[in-house]
């Protein structure tokens, strides 16, 4: 599953969330994940006090009356829609909105938010960025103790934004799918095609997260971790095309290599076609010229 994440490129303009949407459809995105955070409530008072860029981040809220348009608008196109709830109160207004949950890596350690949103029923992926391994198996254990049956996945994620692709360890991806035997997918930041291809091919993440935006307008675009429409389709098509190409796993010929197989080499003299086709072409007079090519 490929999820389209909003985050602030929205830039608090209901009539954009809408054309990313249907851009996020239209590129191939399976799902549309956008923030609900509030300053005043995400930061303490005195980490905001003389730092004016945490102050001015203001402008990239999403207001709370978008919600129940932007999860209409993303159902009516048959895809998913979430939000990353910040504060307490902004999760009983989002479950009968939501299709899943996302924790952001920031806060994996409150569990006071975990168990409000488990407490919904609603699916959780977490992003486990900046987490310990053990950090990462004590929310997990907690969920399997408080909320067994609830459906939870996790994101490998690498809080720097945009990550260098060298440093971003796919490898953990096995190590926490093995830790907690949960689904695991990874929340990119790299912005780099080949290391979206070798989190799903080589490390099996069945759920990839694109930092998404429209035009390179958006709030947080310049930051270099945003995929554009055309860039998130290219690598979304061609994850898709290889993972088309994985079959069923039997060896046996393909119904389109049929007829050419009487075509092989016949054992007893390593002529093409086999015999059976020779004496069958010979039998109706048809002169045929043989592919001798090695």
């Amino acid at each position: 599953m490929f999820i389209a994440e909003i985050s602030s490129n929205h830039n608090r303009d209901l009539d954009r969330c809408i054309e990313m949407i249907f851009a996020a459809k239209e590129v191939g995105f399976d799902a549309v994940k956008f923030q609900l955070f509030r300053i005043d409530t995400l930061f303490a008072p005195e980490a905001l006090i003389g730092n004016l860029e945490k102050q001015n981040r203001r402008q990239w809220e999403l207001p709370e009356e978008f919600i129940p348009i932007l999860s209409r608008e993303t159902k009516r196109l048959g895809m998913r829609f979430s939000c990353t709830p910040f504060y307490l109160e902004a999760i009983p207004m989002l479950k009968d909105h939501v299709d899943f949950f996302k924790i952001a890596s920031y806060e994996l350690l409150w569990r006071e938010l975990i168990s409000a949103c488990a407490e919904t029923k609603v699916p959780l992926v977490i992003s486990t960025g900046m987490a310990t391994l053990q950090e990462v198996s004590d929310a997990n254990s907690y969920l399997l103790t408080h909320f067994p049956m609830l459906d939870v996945s996790f994101l490998h994620a690498v809080s720097v934004y945009p990550a260098p692709y060298k440093d971003v360890n796919l490898l953990a991806i096995e190590t926490i799918r093995n830790a907690t035997k949960r689904a695991v997918g990874w929340s990119d930041h790299t912005k780099e095609a080949s290391v979206i291809y070798r989190a799903v091919h080589k490390f099996g993440a069945n759920l990839i997260e694109l930092h998404f935006d429209l035009d390179g307008k958006g709030y947080e675009a310049n930051i270099g971790h945003c995929w554009l429409p055309k860039e998130a389709q290219q690598v979304i098509s061609t994850v898709r095309r290889g993972i088309e190409a994985d079959g069923d796993g039997e060896k046996e010929p393909s119904f389109l290599e049929l007829d050419e197989r009487n075509w092989r080499a016949d054992p007893t003299d390593g002529l093409r076609p086999i015999r059976q086709i020779r004496n069958s072409l010979n039998s109706d007079g048809v002169s045929v010229k043989l592919d001798r090519e090695a």
